[in-house]
């Protein structure tokens, strides 16, 4: 429930972050840009970006081809630094699926999906709608900013440091974000989590994921850098795309917070080395 104070900043920041939310189709990492992209979309000339340095993937298409979700695609397929690499098949990341259709949400079926996390505000839930839930998940609503400062919400729409700040510092946030990361660990079947476009709550929950289990920084950039391609946004598009420094600004918040990136995780998302353990048992290979 949105308190009072906060109604009015929450409205605006749900308004600012639908203009970011055009209906776009995902695009797999590799081929051609163009397929399957929807109306609005500027992907037919937008690249993916060039895995370089530490960058190994394992599988090059995790597209989930879900006609009305964007940036819908597998978590996994990446190398960690001992070699190991993380499972596909178990953590998907996409933005809202209240435009689902019946045949993405059988695509999710088929996928296994058993939770669905939206990291939304409930302001933004009202203004772009509820989530298509596939059958047999069960959905979590995870807010992640929505008792931040009013003035996260200024400039939410096109991301920036604030925002990425608040993802550290904002009351709630933390447990928001470990609530998914603790369903990871534990549920039997796959689990998914979103924002609104998919790119800026959902980017850094991977990211931390990614980082827990050990995948180099690089390549965490990497995947965090991929919303531009799959929602088709040109350089300089901080409305639809990201980046790399908004990234950076969280990582820098979480150890100036903390400590360290460690101390975010312990003490911030309060996972144990217990917890730590099990997540790359169930998702290492």
């Amino acid at each position: 429930m949105i308190r009072p104070r906060l109604l009015g900043a929450s409205l605006l920041l749900a308004s600012a972050l639908s203009i970011g939310s055009m209906p776009a189709a995902a695009l797999a990492d590799t081929g051609s840009a163009g397929s399957g992209s929807s109306s609005g979309s500027s992907s037919s000339s937008v690249q993916p970006p060039i895995p370089t340095g530490s960058v190994v993937l394992s599988i090059t298409d995790r597209n989930l081809n879900l006609s009305g979700v964007q940036n819908a695609r597998d978590a996994g397929g990446y190398r960690t630094t001992d070699g190991h690499t993380v499972r596909p098949g178990l953590v998907y990341r996409t933005a809202a699926l209240n435009g689902a259709s019946d045949t993405d949400l059988a695509n999710l079926v088929a996928r296994n999906v058993k939770s669905v996390h939206d990291l939304r505000t409930s302001a933004e839930q009202s203004l772009s709608g509820a989530d298509k839930v596939p059958a047999g998940a069960t959905e979590y609503h995870n807010d992640i900013i929505g008792q931040a400062s009013p003035l996260v919400g200024l400039s939410t729409g096109s991301g920036g440091g604030a925002l990425y700040q608040a993802f550290i510092t904002a009351p709630g946030a933390n447990a928001g974000f470990a609530a998914v990361l603790r369903d990871i660990e534990t549920n039997p079947g796959a689990v998914l989590y979103h924002c609104t476009a998919g790119k800026d709550r959902t980017g850094w929950t991977s990211a931390v994921l990614l980082t827990i289990l050990g995948v180099d920084h690089d390549t965490v950039v990497y995947d965090f850098m991929l919303s531009n391609y799959y929602r088709g946004a040109q350089s300089g598009d901080t409305l639809n795309g990201v980046t790399a420094s908004e990234l950076e600004t969280a990582f820098s918040q979480a150890n100036t917070t903390y400590g360290s990136f460690a101390n975010y995780v312990s003490t911030g998302l309060g996972l144990t080395a217990t917890d730590i353990a099990t997540l790359k048992a169930k998702l290492l290979v």
